[in-house]
């Protein structure tokens, strides 16, 4: 089972990704800054960082994971993306987890505890954000496409 992807210019690819790092911060700052005891200017710093490392190893590795696809000419199945979505999360944890010690002044299983904690955020706010972006794009769209 294979799906198309949509054809989206560069310039909706970026407010894509922007919208949903700033909403993600928006959500994940101030919770964060209560559950550690953290200021929310320490916190919302913290958070942007995330999300700026996540933005560019996004970027980073998708343009590798496309290119190892066109090499090896594989169809993104199930089984393809859920290794793309794996190998993707590794990547992230072992540039964030450090990140977060360093930070926050904890142990690296302190941050590793964090970061699953962030990731068990992310799962259901990915999906979400994805589900009403898909369902707002065509109206979005048409309004653009509209003299």
């Amino acid at each position: 089972m294979s799906t198309p992807t949509p054809n989206k210019s560069a310039l909706e690819r970026i407010l894509h990704a922007i919208s949903f790092e700033g909403l993600a911060v928006l959500l994940t700052a101030p919770v964060l800054s209560l559950l550690m005891d953290r200021s929310l200017a320490h916190m919302g710093a913290l958070t942007l960082a995330f999300s700026t490392v996540a933005m560019l190893w996004n970027m980073a590795f998708n343009s590798l994971f496309d290119r190892v696809e066109g090499h090896y000419g594989f169809r993104r199945t199930l089984s393809v993306r859920v290794v793309h979505a794996l190998l993707f999360e590794a990547g992230l944890v072992l540039m964030l987890v450090p990140l977060a010690a360093w930070w926050l002044s904890i142990s690296l299983l302190e941050a590793l505890l964090l970061d699953i904690g962030l990731l068990l955020f992310f799962l259901p706010y990915t999906l979400a954000f994805n589900w009403c972006y898909d369902l707002l794009r065509p109206r979005w769209a048409c309004r653009t496409a509209q003299p």
